[in-house]
């Protein structure tokens, strides 16, 4: 009578413990505690409407693209041409022979320029600019002016240019623009929002301007698939509608961006595969919110000033394959969950204050996938001095939201005690490993301009 007592009371403490969604100590042998369905998922505010909505009804019979040597009919002819003899005429760097092939009266035939058919007339049209690389020079190249008679355009791919000026509310008449690139031309001033109006834009590409002050709200609610807005001077908080966007590639990388990360990002769970938020000046502890992203395979946070310990609930992170919380000040003990995700390939927590290491991590130190160096962990090589260990766990630290860091929204995978405690057990070194192919890393490098 009094063991099964006992067991009972155990079992309620352990049902008490998983409330937290912490794993269970204190079982009996005997017996299982019984499993607690972990938290589900939060739902973002704004839905977006999958498969997107097509840009013009598909029962339309569009004639057949038509070649750009014989192009029949060409949409907005005389107002293409006069816009471009005006760019042409405000170009005065031109490395790449550009504005030598704009002569003549077909623009199909026009370097940097492509034609398909316009489905609202079912004649030819201009669809495509393409400028990337371009390198214009010029005083007086205004990207609205030009984008704004080109009526039928569909993507706008320029950078790496000398554009500039303001972009007016007007933009949302461009009935068909989905992909627009303004990355690394001379636009300042604060965030363009009149580009927002632009409702169907799945790619929009900001990064190395000189845009700054604060990102608006409305930012994160745009259905797009692509936000670059890296390497500007934002200097701002994060705003908590992050958690809306629906992209799939995230850079807000080398701005300036104060506050903590917003626990919305959770929100991003069914979306997002990269997310770059490195070398900013973030503040505070990370969300256990961030164990949500199942689907991610790139998350940076380094080069922040973050600090506190590593939620337990990274160990759901299960398809992450590049993360890096390098140069903030995070401390306490790197989670074993962490190191036993099956896709982790390379893991950097440098230049930190951590202090310990399990079993698990330690396998994944010496096959060079888990980056551990400048910490605070004994024993290990390349380590702080103990003085500045010391200075930094001399002051008092705490994190506003402790008690969610033993939240796990998922189930982990089980080990078995023996593979725990086997330190001969051996992992693939990073060089066995075939590397991955992040998309987001390539954009916070710059490209050459002139």
């Amino acid at each position: 009578m009094l063991r099964t007592l006992l067991i009972s009371a155990l079992l309620i403490l352990c049902s008490y413990s998983l409330h937290s969604h912490a794993q269970p100590k204190g079982c009996p042998p005997t017996r299982r505690c019984p499993i607690i369905s972990p938290p589900p998922p939060p739902s973002p505010l704004i839905r977006p409407i999958r498969p997107r909505p097509p840009l013009y009804p598909p029962t339309l019979h569009l004639m057949p693209r038509r070649p750009n040597n014989n192009p029949g009919p060409l949409s907005n002819r005389a107002r293409i041409l006069f816009i471009t003899q005006e760019l042409k005429r405000n170009i005065t760097y031109d490395p790449q022979n550009y504005t030598g092939t704009w002569v003549g009266n077909n623009y199909c035939l026009f370097k940097g320029f492509y034609c398909d058919t316009v489905p609202d007339l079912n004649i030819t049209g201009l669809a495509r600019i393409t400028f990337n690389g371009a390198r214009f020079g010029g005083n007086f190249l205004y990207f609205y002016r030009f984008i704004m008679n080109l009526p039928d355009i569909a993507i706008f791919h320029a950078n790496s240019n000398n554009f500039t000026g303001p972009i007016n509310p007007n933009i949302k008449n461009l009935r068909y623009l989905y992909e627009l690139d303004l990355s690394n031309n001379r636009f300042l001033g604060g965030f363009p929002s009149n580009v927002l109006g632009a409702t169907n834009l799945t790619f929009v590409d900001l990064r190395f301007n000189t845009y700054k002050g604060r990102v608006p709200a409305r930012v994160f609610n745009i259905d797009t698939d692509v936000l670059f807005i890296n390497n500007n001077g934002f200097n701002q908080k994060i705003p908590v509608t992050l958690g809306n966007t629906p992209a799939l590639y995230l850079t807000l990388a080398n701005n300036k961006f104060i506050g903590e990360l917003p626990s919305t990002i959770g929100q991003t769970w069914n979306t997002l595969l990269e997310v770059l938020f490195l070398n900013n000046r973030l503040n505070g502890c990370l969300p256990y919110e961030i164990g949500y992203l199942k689907k991610s395979t790139v998350f940076d946070v380094g080069g922040n000033l973050l600090t506190g310990p590593i939620p337990q609930s990274f160990g759901c992170l299960a398809k992450m394959e590049l993360l890096s919380l390098a140069n903030n000040q995070f401390y306490g003990t790197i989670p074993e969950s962490l190191c036993k995700l099956p896709n982790a390939y390379n893991f950097s927590l440098s230049y930190n204050f951590f202090t310990q290491v399990g079993p698990w991590c330690r396998r994944l130190i010496r096959a060079r996938r888990l980056d551990v160096r400048r910490n605070c962990i004994t024993g290990l090589p390349q380590q702080k001095s103990p003085a500045e260990c010391s200075r930094f766990f001399a002051r008092p630290r705490s994190c506003s939201r402790e008690s969610t860091f033993s939240i796990v929204p998922c189930r982990l995978g089980t080990t078995s005690l023996e593979e725990d405690q086997d330190e001969e057990m051996v992992l693939p070194t990073i060089d066995e490993m075939a590397p991955p192919s992040p998309r987001t890393y390539g954009v916070v490098h710059k490209p050459p301009r002139h």
